[in-house]
């Protein structure tokens, strides 16, 4: 699995880390959606410099049933394609709130 960034848990629920590809390195936010209305509205709304620019959905993981995050970005430095990842919990970094954004390819 890719690394392509690192976030820490933030004291309103959301995160706050780095996002770090060859082109492109944003500090970013992940934060709780809290106007959550329509059909299917994200769990997450993730910024970077004050642009949204993807948001993150809370899934259940299939073979241990665990809740994880999986997060959907697309800018045009990003290039045509979104950019897909998950929060992956680290050991022995930063404590307990440290989350790795692991690279999710998409076809």
């Amino acid at each position: 699995m890719t690394a392509i960034g690192f976030v820490t848990r933030t004291i309103h629920g959301g995160f706050r880390g780095q996002l770090k590809l060859l082109p492109v390195c944003a500090d970013i936010d992940i934060v709780p959606n809290r106007d959550r209305s329509g059909d299917n509205p994200p769990d997450f709304r993730i910024f970077t410099q004050g642009l949204e620019v993807g948001s993150g959905r809370i899934l259940s993981g299939e073979s241990r049933g665990t809740d994880y995050v999986s997060l959907s970005l697309a800018a045009p430095a990003l290039g045509i394609r979104k950019l897909c990842a998950n929060l992956g919990r680290t050991v022995g970094l930063d404590g307990d709130g440290g989350f790795f954004l692991i690279w999710n390819p998409v076809d």
